[in-house]
């Protein structure tokens, strides 16, 4: 059969494992990038629906404009809540992600068109979301818990209290790793994380070859 889209890969781990790193090998090696944080993001600034939700969630004084008249969201307001209300951060979840998974679905179209052989969403949650049983491959990214905690405090995520409470409400990292086709452990710096993006690059190129057929471990 002829396949109708790029060979489609997941990219996910938890907060520090390093998964934005390894897409940015992987999109230097030839993959187009579908970063679905950035696009959530960007939707919670454009898409009136979402935007509606999200006052409904925390209030309208959430939504601010700075000096040159662009609408600002206070971001960190909004991680305080979630990160303390797991229910508020499963509502705001189910809010956006649909739409994040249809700006994806058209992005996979689009990138048919231009002939592109594999394209990658880098995500957050993809298993949680239900969404990992639509790929064709998906990586899980995994590292320490402490080294994931220093990263994510280095970025300025947080303090180390701060990430805890983030991984605490993420899915256990042995829970990923059961359900993925491929594992990349990330406790090893950047210079050996690059090669073990060009090994996967490699196993990818292979994969799109031949047709998705890993599919049965997401059922």
């Amino acid at each position: 059969m002829t396949p109708s889209h790029p060979f489609l890969v997941g990219v996910t781990g938890g907060i520090g494992s390093g998964k934005s790193t390894l897409c940015r090998f992987l999109e230097k090696m030839g993959c187009e990038l579908f970063e679905a944080d950035k696009v959530a993001r960007q939707l919670q600034v454009s898409d009136p629906e979402i935007m509606e939700g999200i006052k409904s969630l925390f209030g309208k004084d959430v939504y601010s404009k700075t000096r040159s008249g662009k609408l600002s969201l206070d971001r960190k307001r909004i991680a305080r809540e979630v990160f303390s209300h797991p229910a508020t951060l499963g509502a705001l979840n189910n809010l956006i992600h649909p739409k994040v998974y249809n700006a994806f679905r058209q992005r996979a179209l689009e990138a048919f068109g231009r002939g592109t052989a594999i394209l990658v969403m880098e995500a957050a949650i993809l298993f949680e979301t239900g969404r990992a049983a639509d790929l064709d491959f998906v990586v899980v990214v995994a590292a320490d818990t402490e080294t994931r905690i220093k990263r994510a405090v280095t970025r300025g995520l947080g303090t180390p209290e701060d990430i805890r409470k983030r991984i605490a409400l993420q899915w256990p990292q042995e829970m990923l790793v059961a359900r993925a086709d491929y594992v990349v452990n990330n406790d090893i710096g950047k210079t050996k994380l690059k090669e073990e993006a060009g090994r996967l690059y490699s196993v990818l190129v292979e994969a799109a070859a031949s047709g998705p057929d890993c599919q049965s471990k997401r059922r």
